[in-house]
């Protein structure tokens, strides 16, 4: 390294490179190239990159690509495109339901308890719960590897007493992991999609995009009387 100056500029050679500098711009580099002396110059790092942008150092030299360098890159662009195609047949797998289908007692063990691994199971026991219907059919399309299922109490659960309806199971390779009896289980009669949505999602069944829940869970003692004692006088449970 030789350093030539006349007070008002610094001439800076390195390894037959030149650079010119003021002085006062000289002062900040010139005890750092001293301290940086025989490092790599092709190091990628960011005192190099100042180096070349002052034209201390040359432009930083390529490797060369060799044949067994293309060969690696063809092969792992390969191994890319097989785990993406892998990851893709699995979903298309697991999203294959989309819909509610009704079962019967007799489909119970196959459809619920022998769904298969991984596979989240959402039952709802009907009749008398027409929104509930609208709102899980609409949630079965939104998440299609989700298996919704819906049965008929009278068919599925002998005795099964109407005012423990909606009901809804939650299952996960034969484990109940859980149920909403009643109204009150979901907040009163006017429950709206986007609550169901997150009640369920509590339950690991589905994956939703809410952030947060629609609503507060209702603690209102007097709140849940009321809403109680309009559900037991009510004769339009069929509208639900």
């Amino acid at each position: 390294m030789a350093i030539f100056g006349d007070g008002k500029s610094m001439t800076y050679k390195l390894d037959g490179f030149t650079s010119y500098f003021p002085t006062s711009e000289f002062d900040i580099i010139q005890p750092r190239a001293q301290s940086k002396r025989g490092s790599d110059p092709n190091a990628d790092t960011e005192w190099n990159d100042v180096l070349r942008a002052k034209g201390i150092l040359p432009p930083k030299e390529e490797k060369e690509i060799t044949e067994d360098d293309l060969v690696a890159m063809v092969e792992n662009t390969i191994e890319n495109k097989r785990q993406r195609m892998a990851e893709m047949r699995e979903t298309q797998q697991r999203s294959k339901f989309g819909e509610v289908r009704e079962i019967s007692k007799a489909d119970w063990v196959t459809e619920v308890n022998k769904a298969g691994e991984g596979i989240w199971v959402i039952v709802h026991v009907i009749p008398l719960c027409k929104l509930m219907n609208q709102h899980l059919a609409n949630l079965a399309r939104k998440f299609p590897q989700t298996k919704f299922l819906r049965s008929v109490s009278s068919l599925c659960i002998p005795n099964y007493p109407d005012k423990n309806l909606p009901t809804v199971f939650v299952y996960l390779e034969g484990d109940m992991k859980k149920q909403f009896v009643g109204p009150l289980a979901f907040g009163g009669m006017n429950i709206k999609q986007d609550e169901l949505e997150w009640m369920l999602s509590q339950t690991g069944a589905i994956a939703t995009d809410l952030e947060e829940a629609p609503r507060p869970a209702v603690k209102d003692v007097m709140n849940i009387a009321i809403r109680e004692s309009a559900i037991n006088g009510d004769d339009s449970d069929d509208d639900y």
